[in-house]
């Protein structure tokens, strides 16, 4: 497997923003509010938890950034533009170590690769932000005069 020390250190890029690396930090110890989370804290219900993008299943972060065909498709394409072919782990830290140490460890692609994978997850964690409170935003226009 991995060394869990080794990802958490990893998340700390010389090169990635400050915000990018928090918020890898946060996902890696399932701290996002997503959906799911959000009912594990009782702050919604139950039956408000189906992801945002509108697949049907149930919005966790494996499932958010890996598994569901609108947002995990993202990673189909960054796999097709670095030319890797990987397949994609069921948990985010395995898609981490999978995706950062596919390089064969050399030390510069390695590095690189663990850059994008930082940025691509900050780049959905904002689009699923984005369309969530679009999502909010046309529910509330419908309810105004």
């Amino acid at each position: 497997m991995h060394n869990c020390d080794e990802v958490f250190d990893a998340i700390w890029h010389k090169n990635a923003p400050l915000k990018v690396s928090i918020c890898v930090w946060f996902l890696l110890r399932n701290r996002w509010p997503t959906k799911d989370n959000l009912v594990r804290r009782g702050i919604i219900s139950s039956d408000s938890q189906l992801c945002v993008s509108g697949c049907g299943n149930s919005e966790t972060a494996d499932h958010l950034l890996i598994h569901c065909p609108t947002f995990g498709e993202l990673w189909h394409h960054v796999k097709t533009w670095i030319g890797v072919d990987l397949v994609d782990p069921q948990h985010i830290m395995d898609h981490f170590y999978q995706f950062a140490y596919s390089s064969g460890g050399f030390k510069p692609p390695t590095v690189v690769f663990q850059l994008i994978w930082l940025c691509t997850v900050y780049v959905l964690w904002i689009e699923r932000n984005n369309k969530l409170w679009w999502l909010c935003s046309w529910k509330w226009s419908k309810l105004l005069p």
